[in-house]
């Protein structure tokens, strides 16, 4: 989850190096993967008992909005 995690401002990070936008678009996108699959680790986390519900919801509902903060972004591209 961690790898997830870190993955999403770091895949943002990279394509800002990059030199052109279609080049930087690839990058968004990724971190929008990796968020996705954040999203589906705290579901598992829950679901095998190694989170509480109630601490599961609070970052499901962040990395939601993570996830909305990425979508606007991309679109602005």
């Amino acid at each position: 989850m961690r790898k997830a995690a870190y993955s999403i401002p770091t895949n943002i990070a990279e394509g800002c190096g990059r030199r052109t936008i279609p080049q930087f678009r690839n990058f968004p996108d990724i971190a929008a993967g990796s968020a996705t699959e954040t999203h589906y680790q705290l579901i598992l986390s829950k679901d095998l008992f190694y989170i509480t519900a109630t601490l599961a919801e609070s970052l499901i509902q962040e990395v939601i909005e993570i996830k909305k903060m990425i979508s606007g972004f991309m679109d602005k591209l």
